[in-house]
């Protein structure tokens, strides 16, 4: 059985109804998706679909895409032009190209640059591609297997180090810095001197499936998991929806679910939870259990705003680049970065300026040829806090809109917004602390560390100290940003156990 029908759970029973077993999968939405869904708006009497929850795919391996049959039944689109960034001395805009000798002289020229940014990137792919072969071969990762691949040095640096560290070792300029810093506070309030804050740098760059780099699916990403599911139940899998599980019995190896109005007991023989961790520990009900993973820091501070336009989005700078992704920053030094960054968590802050990740979803749809009402944009935003809906954060969505509009030629031509905050995501996704990642990606909950097994060198995927249960959602290695690698890995560890 696996309880979740987000995308770990659909990777997870894919695989293991493939290998020839009989797979039940439980979700308590009337859905498959998790948080990898649509929503609608209607505007003036025209309706059109929005990503409500993970919006680009990047950081999932291209064996999976292939080896599930999404390669075959998707579109997808990567853009091709550099990306933008911004900062608020106008002079100080940059391009982010993807050749490295280009991007070291870009670096130079807009931001004084004077390390290394070539090296940067080199050293960054030998550990992705380390990475990589981890999550093909489904090898969990280990600190020993590091050192004897990359060496020490390297292992220090990007693994077990610190993010400041990182950067200071291969940059020179505060603005370098903060770009490559953004990919650490993504889903949490870590700060960049953190221990083993620099893993997440190459972390969200081992994605295969667009060669490290991130794109879109048409007409959205819900696409990927409604299609993954709609394949799964073709080869056999039991796909029940509205099923809300209420106890998880390892002992037994019982599950009770509430469906169609009743309450339903189901023997497994072995039980996979596609959730996130809280969730699991409590259905099981074992107290220790619930108490370890209830210390693991959740805190998430990742806003969402999805806006609507009349006419499609025209930058004031290369017009051309519409379906380039940008990023806006709102301060220049890293020491205000990181400021910034752990105010939400040390104040209790609705929302503190960082920065602002804009995926220009209309752009690339029109690539793929879809033709949609409204153009669409989707800001990823820092920092936020936990303490409000967004319907409840009006002020805070307008300064944000504003901030961004500020780079278009046509602002009037925005309709409409939905910003979803942390609370939202907690409410909408169960995310424990309103974490897109389900933990914080910091010391002791990521790399080796990020998992919840009892004995991690027996079993990796295992799900406390029950020999009957795996755990396989966002919150295990690597971590979440619809890849499905833990679903992947986890079956593996398991089809490998059961011969």
């Amino acid at each position: 059985m696996v309880v979740g029908a987000g995308i770990n759970g659909l990777v997870a029973a894919h695989y293991l109804r493939r290998a020839g077993h009989t797979v039940t999968m439980l979700d308590r939405a009337d859905r498959p998706g998790g948080a990898c869904i649509s929503a609608e708006a209607t505007v003036d009497g025209r309706t059109q679909a929005y990503s409500l929850g993970a919006s680009v795919l990047g950081l999932m391996p291209d064996f999976i895409f292939r080896e599930t049959g999404l390669a075959d039944r998707l579109e997808t689109y990567v853009p091709t032009s550099a990306k933008r960034v911004y900062f608020p001395t106008p002079t100080a805009n940059a391009w982010i190209h993807r050749d490295p000798v280009a991007l070291d002289q870009e670096f130079r020229t807009r931001w004084g640059e004077t390390g290394d940014a070539a090296g940067f990137r080199a050293d960054e792919a030998r550990v992705a591609a380390f990475l990589q072969e981890g999550y093909r071969t489904a090898t969990p990762p280990d600190l020993d297997r590091a050192r004897h691949a990359l060496g020490d040095t390297l292992t220090r640096l990007w693994i077990t180090g610190s993010a400041a560290d990182l950067l200071d070792h291969y940059f020179t300029a505060d603005r370098t810095k903060i770009y490559m810093a953004m990919t650490v506070t993504e889903s949490g309030p870590i700060s960049l001197t953190e221990p083993a804050s620099a893993f997440t740098l190459p972390l969200m760059d081992s994605g295969s499936v667009f060669e490290g780099y991130y794109g879109f699916v048409k007409p959205g990403l819900w696409r990927l998991t409604e299609e993954l599911a709609l394949i799964n139940r073709e080869i056999g899998v039991d796909l029940r929806l509205g099923a809300r599980v209420e106890r998880v019995d390892p002992d037994r190896g019982t599950v009770r679910y509430w469906a169609e109005g009743r309450s339903i007991e189901q023997p497994f023989d072995h039980l996979l939870m596609a959730t996130d961790p809280l969730t699991a520990a409590r259905l099981v009900g074992d107290t220790e259990t619930v108490a370890r993973i209830e210390g693991k820091r959740f805190l998430g501070t990742s806003g969402k705003l999805t806006l609507f336009f009349r006419k499609p989005v025209r930058w004031k700078d290369a017009p051309e680049a519409d379906a380039a992704f940008r990023f806006i920053f709102s301060m220049e030094t890293l020491s205000e970065f990181e400021r910034a960054t752990t105010t939400v968590r040390a104040a209790g802050a609705d929302y503190e300026p960082g920065y602002i990740q804009i995926y220009c979803e209309g752009a690339a749809m029109r690539r793929l040829g879809l033709v949609e009402p409204y153009d669409r944009l989707t800001l990823f935003f820092k920092n936020l806090g936990l303490g409000a809906r967004g319907e409840g954060l009006d002020h805070i969505k307008e300064q944000v809109k504003a901030q961004m509009l500020s780079y278009i030629a046509n602002p009037e031509d925005c309709v409409w917004g939905r910003l979803v905050s942390p609370r939202d995501l907690q409410e909408l996704f169960l995310f424990p602390g309103g974490n897109i990642d389900h933990t914080e990606l910091t010391v002791g909950q990521t790399f080796a560390d990020r998992q919840f097994s009892a004995d991690m060198r027996a079993r990796f995927y295992q799900f406390g100290p029950w020999d009957n249960l795996s755990y396989c959602g966002a919150g295990a290695y690597p971590c979440g940003s619809i890849a499905g690698t833990p679903g992947y890995m986890a079956v593996k560890e398991l089809l490998g156990i059961l011969g």
